[in-house]
């Protein structure tokens, strides 16, 4: 008698499953994901496969929309200027971001201004600054410009030339978006002990020694967050390019997305912008994947 009550004040003791509740905290959430990613990722996949103009054709041609791009130079080499802007900006940013953070937390006084005027350019939409920048480096009327003049250097046409077009768009992504490099970067910073660097200091070592053998190490999550992040972001640019030169001049500056919006509004090709959309879904993919492997291998380097 004994036993059994013991075993039934323990059943009663046990805490309720709540499963119904947890399924209703996640289910508008994965609801609203289905609807806004998952049934768009499937139909894009599905109407890759069929040739459809935004009419009523609508012809199943199988994988050739797949067979055209992958086997056209034009769109190799718009995948490689894509690649040419990701890597440039990205590169940049990165090391402007983190310069900027080192120092700015070294500072006693002002961080709180220095920061907030380091925010301002994320607080503009990208059209706005493609716009902005647009204006400022008018071949003609432009101000950066008519201070090259001023001070007798050679002035550029920027957008309008092919050799430049592409570099300054990466400068313009460069001032837009360094500030969110920045200040991830700067959070990571703060939350760095500072028992490590007191030992350094103690021991010897330089301020580059201890930004080489702790902070890097110590911020090596935070960069790959970074790094994930920004290569995403610049490898579907799209507003500053559209802004700025619309992917000229002659196509030097055109990028993945901007050649899938044309053949979608432009040539009315639709199933042909999906397969594009398709292709560059799983490119970007590959880079997250190839930067998450790098970053186990890291961890499990530095915890054997």
């Amino acid at each position: 008698m004994a036993v059994r009550e013991s075993v039934a004040a323990s059943t009663t003791m046990r805490p309720r499953r709540r499963w119904p509740t947890g399924v209703a905290y996640v289910g508008p959430a994965l609801l609203i994901l289905a609807v806004t990613s998952i049934y768009p990722t499937i139909y894009s996949m599905v109407m890759s496969l069929f040739n459809w103009d935004w009419g009523i054709r609508l012809d199943f041609v199988g994988f050739d929309n797949y067979v055209r791009y992958l086997t056209d130079p034009a769109f190799w080499r718009v995948l490689g200027q894509t690649f040419y802007f990701t890597a440039g900006a990205v590169s940049v940013e990165v090391v402007l971001g983190m310069s900027l953070a080192v120092i700015v937390n070294r500072l006693g006084f002002g961080m709180g201004i220095i920061r907030t005027l380091l925010m301002l350019p994320l607080m503009v939409s990208g059209i706005i600054v493609s716009l902005m920048w647009k204006i400022l480096l008018d071949p003609t009327l432009g101000i950066v410009n008519y201070f090259l003049r001023v001070v007798h250097l050679p002035t550029s046409a920027w957008f309008g030339n092919a050799a430049s077009a592409m570099p300054s768009i990466i400068m313009v992504d460069t001032w837009w978006q360094t500030a969110f490099v920045f200040i991830v970067i700067s959070a990571g910073l703060k939350s760095l002990p500072i028992e490590p660097f007191e030992a350094a200091e103690v021991d010897g070592a330089n301020s580059l020694q201890r930004f080489w053998y702790l902070t890097l190490p110590m911020l090596r999550s935070v960069l790959l967050t970074v790094l994930i992040f920004r290569t995403i972001d610049c490898l579907k640019v799209f507003a500053i390019i559209f802004g700025t030169t619309g992917g000229g001049p002659a196509q030097a500056t055109e990028s993945v997305q901007t050649l899938a919006y044309r053949t979608a509004f432009k040539f009315l090709f639709l199933s042909r912008s999906m397969t594009l959309m398709v292709i560059f879904s799983f490119i970007i993919l590959a880079f997250v994947m190839i930067y998450l492997r790098v970053g186990e291998r890291g961890d499990s380097q530095e915890a054997s």
